[in-house]
């Protein structure tokens, strides 16, 4: 399968460094880029792309109204990985919420990348190292009275235990070898728990399963 990706940032430099290491993967290929918010938003819905590789600052929208105008919508066009030169929390919370399904800082090497890619198309969520521990720090710190998630009583036993992997942040390459299933059927679980519970990315389904108390 190859993953077809549109490659958004400002700065037409870097959308060529980045679309160069792209091209150089022979599973990966740029279906197009843009060079702000609003061409984004128009490029992902013109092209369904599996991936948009989203910078954050950009005129117009930037591209955190961008990610929720993609992702955020009945019709969700595709998934969108961050990447940004901009180590703020600020950002990091603001690009979650918005329902990306990774982040990254632009100081990553190719292969990284590349393996992000990948991982954001197969449904998977990405974090930057550097950015992880504070990301759970700040949705989950042990203070917090956690608040069990509107419509749990929806899901159906095997929808839970889905909840339950993910609270454990696991890949749905795990999750499928976990509870015997294929990685389709999980996508399918996951996307249904997702939708069940108001949630655009699995960063905040591990948020979701902890305050459910999922996790022992």
């Amino acid at each position: 399968m190859t993953v077809r990706v549109v490659v958004a940032d400002d700065q037409a430099a870097i959308r060529t460094g980045l679309m160069m290491i792209l091209d150089s993967a022979p599973d990966i290929s740029v279906v197009g880029e843009a060079g702000d918010g609003l061409a984004a938003v128009a490029m992902a819905r013109q092209t369904a792309p599996d991936v948009v590789l989203m910078d954050i600052r950009m005129p117009g929208i930037d591209g955190i109204e961008a990610t929720r105008r993609i992702v955020g919508t009945p019709d969700r066009v595709c998934e969108v990985l961050v990447l940004t030169t901009f180590d703020l929390d600020e950002y990091v919370d603001n690009a979650l919420a918005a329902g990306a399904a990774g982040f990254l800082l632009k100081s990553v090497d190719a292969p990284s990348l590349l393996a992000a890619v990948r991982a954001v198309a197969r449904g998977d969520g990405v974090l930057a190292p550097e950015v992880t521990r504070r990301v759970i720090a700040r949705l989950a710190p042990p203070t917090r009275r956690p608040q069990p998630p509107a419509g749990l009583g929806d899901l159906t036993p095997r929808e839970t235990d889905v909840l339950t992997c993910l609270g454990r942040g696991m890949s749905n390459a795990e999750i499928a070898a976990a509870l015997v299933i294929t990685e389709a059927t999980t996508k399918t679980h996951v996307s249904r728990v997702l939708t069940k519970l108001g949630l655009r990315s699995r960063v905040q389904a591990a948020i979701a399963a902890q305050d459910a108390g999922l996790m022992g």
